[in-house]
């Protein structure tokens, strides 16, 4: 087919460079921010040295990034079609013979292969770095004299009953799906629900049948604070529930999902969010070419007939409802009111289908 001939490779290439430029550009832009913002939060520590908080933006940025990748895409394919109408290169690949669908076609076929490189290499890649930088600011954020409350809102909390009664756990990062716990606090209770201790330590880790502390530090009402090298704290909790209700879905990799939604269903866990993550990781590249779609319907017009202007706008705004109907349509699947693969799928096949009916119109109308 010519869409994968000369003509075909060119403008492949063309869109591949165009899509790289805009997401690299936005790559720096949030690098920048994000810096500047870890500046202002962690700048006053003697600690947080240049190099130190270039490292924790570098391990942030594939998370950030990775929401980018469709509006990076939207961006490069009009901004690829409009030039290719201004240079009339469009008049003269249909006067080769080229219809408007090989010309799209070979765009789309980048699209997609961008599509499962992203989902295949990247995001896991993305799940991993994420991880580590989630340890390296708790670490930051929660020295030995922190206080409780320092970054609540991010923290993460678990109610937990054992042979010796209640515990609340309190931790700010987890790592291995939940399994380790970062800068923990655990607050132990007795069965009558009368408070006994509350213990300190850098990391946890579970064990069978215990919480198993390093270095950890405990206090009570009773005796002075007392250090351990190692603290055992009993829990009822078992690794499928540990990993249902602290590992983040956008923590676990595209090849990590399915043996976590198996064990999170074994415990007896709700599976919806995880089941969504991946049903909208595996919908990513159709997701990618109805960017694709949506911009070749709103810049293939000619640069004589005018509203350029127009067009980008509509591009734009084409674009971000789309991404608004997708977030919204998470929202509903990860709440278990819409099935998961239709709460992922529905916005890229909407999309998809609506930008070729339009596209049909406008060219065989």
């Amino acid at each position: 087919m010519i869409a994968f001939g000369t003509l075909g490779r060119y403008f492949g290439r063309r869109f591949l460079g165009a899509v790289a430029m805009v997401f690299f550009s936005c790559v720096g832009l949030i690098a920048l921010v994000d810096f500047l913002e870890l500046t202002r939060r962690f700048g006053h520590r003697p600690d947080a040295s240049f190099t130190s908080l270039a490292y924790l933006v570098f391990l942030r940025l594939p998370a950030f990034t990775e929401q980018l990748l469709p509006f990076a895409v939207l961006l490069g394919a009009m901004g690829t079609f409009l030039t290719f109408s201004r240079r009339l290169e469009f008049v003269i690949a249909r006067s080769a013979g080229m219809s408007v669908w090989q010309f799209t076609g070979s765009s789309a076929a980048v699209a997609l292969t961008i599509g499962i490189f992203a989902v295949t290499v990247y995001n896991p890649l993305s799940a991993a770095m994420k991880e580590q930088a989630n340890l390296v600011e708790a670490s930051m954020l929660n020295q030995r004299g922190a206080t409780l409350f320092q970054s609540a809102g991010r923290d993460i909390w678990v109610r937990q009953q054992s042979v010796d009664g209640q515990s609340i756990l309190q931790a700010q990062a987890t790592a291995e799906g939940g399994r380790q716990l970062r800068r923990v606090k655990i607050f132990s209770f007795d069965r009558t629900g009368k408070f006994i201790e509350r213990v300190e330590a850098p990391s946890a880790t579970l064990e069978e049948g215990n919480w198993v502390l390093r270095g950890a530090k405990v206090f009570n009402a009773q005796a002075e604070p007392q250090e351990y090298d190692t603290y055992l704290v009993s829990t009822n909790l078992t690794l499928e529930q540990v990993r249902g209700r602290l590992a983040s879905p956008d923590s676990l990799s595209f090849w990590n999902l399915p043996e976590a939604i198996e064990a999170t269903e074994r415990a007896g866990l709700r599976t919806e969010r995880y089941r969504l993550q991946y049903q909208v990781l595996l919908a990513r590249p159709l997701l990618l070419i109805a960017m694709v779609v949506i911009a070749a319907v709103v810049s293939l017009r000619m640069f004589r007939f005018g509203g350029v202007g127009k067009m980008i706008v509509s591009g734009v705004v084409a674009g971000f409802l789309l991404y608004v109907v997708s977030r919204l349509a998470e929202e509903l699947g990860e709440g278990g009111i819409i099935h998961p693969v239709a709460a992922a799928w529905f916005p890229a096949v909407f999309g998809s289908l609506m930008g070729c009916l339009v596209l049909l119109y406008q060219e065989d109308g």
